[in-house]
């Protein structure tokens, strides 16, 4: 088993910044990959952002791109999402979650434990 704890959302204006951290304990061993997803009211979870465990590349969703920053603590089992230029689209519950296969990062399904999720709302 796994435990994912997220921590970090809140409210921001728009143009703000946020930034997400994930802490992971319990059989994390030889995980593959760590990743950030989120979920609107009345819309499906969503791929956010990615980081490789071995090569240490992110991977991100397009309308993250240039603004979302992923990054990962091997040693700690930590993983962090810096928001920048944050838009009212952006509101959302952000859950941080593990996997220990490769495969494709958008789909929800492949990903083996979640974290209960932290709420970043985005208004002025």
């Amino acid at each position: 088993q796994v435990q994912l704890v997220e921590s970090g959302g809140g409210l921001v204006q728009p143009g703000g910044s946020l930034r997400l951290s994930c802490a992971a304990s319990g059989r994390t061993f030889g995980y593959y990959a760590m990743g950030w997803f989120r979920q609107a009211p009345g819309k499906e979870r969503q791929f956010v952002a990615a980081i490789n465990w071995s090569s240490g590349s992110p991977y991100y969703t397009d309308s993250v791109k240039g603004r979302f920053t992923i990054s990962g603590d091997n040693a700690k089992n930590t993983v962090d999402l810096q928001m920048n230029s944050l838009k009212p689209e952006d509101t959302a519950v952000y859950s941080c979650a593990i996997r220990f296969r490769s495969g494709s990062y958008y789909y929800t399904d492949e990903w083996d434990y979640w974290g209960q999720g932290t709420q970043v709302t985005v208004s002025s």
